[in-house]
């Protein structure tokens, strides 16, 4: 056991944290000073330290040491660093696996792992709990307190299931919980269906290749059982980090702790989990270059999180990733940009994965701050460094600032999962490209939006966008009602309100409780394999827009609605494809029974946004993205963010001083933006 930890004078949180994942355990200890030259180079402030220290802290089930991250804690301290401790959770260590074997998962196909990788520890363990709680409890009563200190972090990138007994017996006991009786879970599971009725607790196993699947995790012949088990996997991950959240509160009650989420990650609710993290933060590790929407999307669902509080980026690469078949780095000028666009969407850090390149195993490749040979004279490097100076000059200008918008955009796991996992209609159906498709229309538009669960409250939003609402729970029906009726729009899509939160079909006519609002009634669904295009027309016939519907068509009954767009193909050619039902003074509720292409679902979006007034003045601008962060005081500040390839001219919105160069732009004044361009224009309280 190493002695008492050390403690040094007080830090405090006065701009953007720059920094990220700091593991100088995996280098000799000569090159960390290196390192922290470095840093300050790149005006680097903030370390995560300890992330997957667990073997190294703890040899065996008996033994504690610390002397290596209290070395590390004083190193960076001393270089005046302030430190996010983690709980060093983020993978277990090989003994724990040796001495319990029942810690270690059991797959979908049923099979018992051994030790390896990472997410390789079944939650429902009790070894596992136990110890991964006690670490979290000795590093707490450890470092509680520290001057350094600025945030706990709880595991890493939680994720994975696991089907093995002791999960069984856990999903049972979460079973009576929420549906009380197996009265109550038969009826939910409409288990008169090929003879499923559940006479005994015991008698429920998990839903994986052994028992109702076929085909793999999306192809289940009980609907019902599998969307719990989802429900329940992310709920027993939950329970691992509250256990080691509560064990830090023994010892620190006001620290902020958190864990890093993977953004559109399916496995894991994270509205069920928000309440449990005193702040957001996710690592963002987009599929290709051109994900600069998508990227939009997910930092406000994080943001969305904790109604609309600032998040932090926990993770991001500086150059390349090293985990997909092709790596490519970032092109000068997108590392820079991509971190504004964080901020931009409400993030309080910018942090890396990580700051040295590791030496070996699978991240051997994966970018970083610091190359395998520690230089500072490369590309990468001064771009680190160019933006940690800018950071410095923004200072606390955003710091804690939220986005005023008046449109919302739902999302839900339970959808995601419910319509995924269904027999039908069609396959290729994937939630995630839906509701993108719809974002990239809002986006395009430069609204501000929210991401929001469907539970939020929507009284404050003029609009709300709900692509793909396949299970209906709670109040959500008279909620959106509301909207309308006090002159809002509504707007929703194909294989909405079909289902209830048991994933049970409504016995009422499609789209369920959203009928009345709608003013339809869809009388059949076809649905077609994806290179199968119905041509759908838009609009007046002396101003249509031709777009294209694949995969679903629904068969609509107008009951009141107005036909906005027609079906051009098939038997039901001719039928509305887009329906508009006026309600009340001045409310709409649109409808949209196919998917359509971008041009469409932008078409439908623009009709919308017009009415509201809320088309943002650079929608014309193909990739120029526009983002608004509003202190308390009212102060707002603008991102303009160029993500397209071409230089553009766009006269400006509103009058304000560049933050980072303190320009003075006029409004109307003509600006040239180049790709990978920031502009950040703290707009002047007379301004349009």
């Amino acid at each position: 056991m190493s002695s008492a930890a050390p403690h040094l004078g007080d830090r405090v949180h006065d701009k953007i944290l720059y920094g990220g994942d700091y593991n100088p355990e995996q280098w000799p200890r000569t090159v960390w000073d290196d390192d922290l030259t470095a840093f300050k180079l790149a005006h680097i402030d903030t370390l995560t330290v300890g992330v997957f220290d667990w073997s190294l802290l703890q040899p065996d089930e008996q033994t504690y040491d610390f002397s290596l991250l209290d070395e590390v804690v004083q190193t960076t301290t001393s270089a005046g660093k302030r430190l996010v401790i983690a709980t060093a959770t983020g993978a277990m260590p090989p003994w724990l696996a040796h001495q319990y074997p029942e810690v270690c998962r059991t797959d979908f196909e049923g099979r018992r792992h051994v030790y390896g990788q990472r997410h390789n520890a079944c939650p429902s363990s009790p070894a596992f709990r136990r110890l991964s709680a006690a670490l979290a409890d000795r590093i707490a009563q450890r470092y509680a307190g520290h001057s350094s200190l600025v945030a706990w972090h709880v595991g890493n990138e939680y994720g994975g299931a696991c089907y093995c007994d002791h999960c069984a017996a856990a999903f049972r006991l979460w079973l009576r919980e929420h549906h009380g009786s197996l009265d109550a879970l038969n009826h939910a599971w409409n288990t008169t269906f090929w003879s499923h009725r559940f006479t005994d607790w015991e008698q429920i196993v998990p839903p994986n290749a052994l028992s109702e699947h076929w085909r793999g995790p999306n192809h289940t012949a009980f609907q019902g059982i599998t969307l719990d088990y989802m429900r329940f996997t992310s709920d027993a991950m939950l329970a691992n980090f509250v256990d080691e959240k509560a064990a830090i509160r023994r010892h620190d009650a006001t620290t902020p702790v958190t864990t890093n989420f993977m953004g559109m990650y399916r496995p894991i609710d994270y509205h069920r989990w928000a309440e449990h993290l005193d702040f957001a933060s996710w690592d963002n590790y987009p599929p290709d270059e051109r994900s600069h929407a998508r990227m939009a999307l997910t930092h406000d669902l994080m943001r969305g999180l904790k109604d609309g509080a600032p998040f932090w980026l926990m993770e991001q690469t500086p150059t390349m990733t090293a985990s997909r078949d092709v790596n490519p780095v970032k092109r000068p000028g997108v590392m820079r940009l991509w971190s504004w666009q964080s901020v931009a969407h409400g993030a309080d850090a910018v942090l890396f994965f990580q700051m040295r390149q590791s030496r070996g195993a699978c991240e051997k490749y994966h970018g970083a701050v610091l190359d395998h040979a520690g230089r500072t004279d490369n590309r990468s490097f001064r771009e680190v460094a160019k933006l940690g100076e800018e950071l410095d000059r923004l200072g606390d200008a955003v710091l804690g600032a939220r986005t005023p918008a008046r449109v919302a955009l739902l999302f839900d796991w339970d959808s995601w999962w419910a319509a995924e996992i269904s027999d039908g209609p069609n396959r290729h159906v994937r939630y995630q490209e839906v509701v993108m498709a719809y974002h990239r229309a809002l986006w395009q538009a430069n609204v501000a939006l929210d991401v929001i669960p469907v539970t939020a409250d929507l009284s404050g939003y003029d609009v709300v966008v709900a692509p793909l609402l396949h299970m209906l729970k709670g109040d959500l029906a008279q909620r959106l009602e509301r909207v309308v009726a006090r002159s809002g729009s509504v707007l929703s899509t194909f294989l909405s309100g079909r289902v209830d939160e048991h994933d049970n079909a409504f016995l009422a006519d499609v789209p369920g409780p959203l009928a009345g609002m709608f003013g339809l009634r869809v009388e059949e669904t076809d649905a077609q394999p994806p290179d199968v295009v119905n041509p759908v027309r838009l609009g007046d016939p002396d101003e249509s827009v031709v777009s294209e519907g694949r995969l679903i068509f629904e068969v609509v009954i107008p009951q009141g609605a107005e036909v906005m767009g027609t079906y051009g193909a098939d038997f039901y050619a001719g039928t509305p494809a887009v329906t508009r039902n006026r309600v009340g003074d001045g409310g709409e509720a649109w409808y949209v029974a196919t998917s359509l292409d971008d041009d469409g679902v932008g078409w439908v979006v623009g009709r919308i946004l017009r009415r509201h007034g809320l088309v943002g003045p650079y929608a014309d601008v193909e990739d120029l993205e526009l983002a608004v962060r509003e202190g308390n005081d009212g102060t707002r500040t603008a991102f303009l963010l160029h993500h397209g390839r071409e230089a553009v001219d766009v006269a400006l919105h509103a009058t304000g001083t560049d933050l980072l160069t303190g320009e003075e732009y006029a409004h109307g004044q003509t600006v040239r933006m180049e790709p990978t361009d920031v502009l950040i224009l703290r707009e002047h309280a007379d301004s349009p």
